[in-house]
This record gives C-alpha cells, structure tokens and sequence, in this order.
C-alpha cells in the first residue's frame, strides 16, 4: 500500500471500557501493548460512553473509586487533556442491549458491547466474559 492509500484509509475507532479509561489516564503501563498504541495512536479515535461516567460516579460516590478530583469535573478533563470523544447513549444503543446474547449481566459492559456494534468500533476490555461477544475487540 503506498502512502496516497494511507491517507485514504478510515481512522481507526476504539472504545475504552471503564478500567481501560482509566489505567489510559492513570496507569498506561497496565494496558497491554496493543491497546496503549492504538490509545496513543494520533490517527485512532478513541471514544468514551456516557456509560464509564456513569460507573465511575456511582463507584466514587460509593467510596471504591479515590480520585484526585470529583467525577464531574475528572472525566471530562482527563478526556479532553487526552483527546477522547464523548459517545452519549442514545435510544438506538439502549434497544440494541435487547439483541445481546446473556453472557454478561454487567449493565455498563452491555450498553458499551451494543454501542460497539451499532457505532462499528472496537471495544478495548480486559473482560474475559465480554471478550466472547461477536464483537471486535482489543485486550486492554
């Protein structure tokens, strides 16, 4: 391929579950080699669901999860400071959950595994159970 064919190659699009979010933000040297290049990769969009807010509020507020700052104010600075885009919800990733086969009962994996398939990214978890989904998927 020469580099005329690169240009016009898609960038690559990823999801980050919450444990990859945060060790990319925290602890890069955690995630497997694979998953830190294309996180660090400038050409990779690296997406981040409404979801990982989620957990990470109700973790924090639940005393699991010590940050350095409130959620509402860490998330969205780490995410900016490292260029990730915020992926709402939507109503089409809530109804898409319904079509998921049961293997994972984790409320947060599952609307992260539909928003995977109905946005065509790839998902980056270490998740053994999530990594069964007809998915495509990055070990994080």
């Amino acid at each position: 391929m020469n580099s005329d064919d690169d240009q016009l190659a898609a960038p690559r699009r990823i999801l980050l579950d919450t444990n990859a979010f945060l060790w990319a933000v925290q602890e890069p040297d955690k995630l497997e080699d694979t998953a830190r290049e294309a996180i660090e990769d400038p050409d990779t969009e690296v997406y981040i669901s409404s979801a990982v807010a989620w957990e990470i509020a109700i973790k924090h507020g639940k005393g699991n999860l010590p940050l350095p700052l409130a959620p509402l104010m860490y998330v969205p600075s780490r995410m900016k400071a490292l260029g990730f885009i915020d992926l709402p919800i939507t109503q089409e990733h809530a109804l898409a959950v319904s079509l998921l086969p049961a293997i994972h009962a984790d409320p947060f994996d599952r609307i992260m595994i539909a928003q995977t398939q109905v946005e065509g990214l790839a998902f980056v978890t270490r998740d053994a159970r999530v990594l069964t989904y007809p998915i495509n998927t990055i070990r994080a």
